[in-house]
């Protein structure tokens, strides 16, 4: 993770070099100002399998499907255990287990994918997230330099009126002032 995050920021400033060789500061802000961020539309263009795998993920993840997968096997179990002897499925409930295992089996790939999905989304609003910190930090930056050259000028000016208000009080040759 490091040596990605290194390389990726020594190409973001090889980039930035380049482009500043290339461009002024003010062209190249306002490139990059001008250039968009990123946004994915979050339910565009999914397959019926995305859907239902982010369906049953969303589904399996709530209290009410904990409740309601309880109150099942509690039901499942109690109907069997009353009717004895004729009961599909008696006391050790193996076909009762059965379909919990073909539940876990089924579901679990499906949480996989949304979950896989959703990581795919955070990394790409990391990426937006980044792109827009990097902006900033190159405006403030620009910003920065602006304000100092501001005061290095009003430091200046300052300088230049306290020399001409020196010379104007400067006494003449002959030692009385104007």
């Amino acid at each position: 993770m490091k040596k990605k995050e290194k390389s990726r920021s020594q190409l973001i400033k090889e980039l930035v070099h380049i482009t500043d060789e290339e461009l002024s500061d003010e062209e190249l802000i306002h490139a990059l100002i001008a250039q968009k961020v990123t946004v994915s539309d979050s339910d565009g263009g999914r397959t019926f399998g995305q859907r239902a795998a982010d369906g049953v993920a969303k589904f399996a993840g709530s209290w009410s499907f904990i409740f309601s997968f309880l109150a099942g096997m509690c039901v499942w179990m109690v109907i069997n255990v009353l009717m004895g002897a004729k009961a599909f499925d008696s006391y050790p409930f193996i076909l009762l287990n059965l379909v919990l295992s073909c539940i876990a089996a089924v579901q679990a790939p499906l949480i996989m994918m949304s979950q896989n999905r959703q990581e795919a989304k955070d990394r790409e609003r990391a990426e937006n997230d980044y792109k827009v910190n990097l902006k900033n930090e190159i405006v403030i930056d620009d910003l920065h330099l602006k304000l100092d050259q501001i005061i290095r000028n009003q430091k200046s000016i300052t300088d230049e009126l306290k020399s001409l208000k020196s010379q104007m009080n400067m006494p003449t040759d002959n030692g009385t002032k104007n």
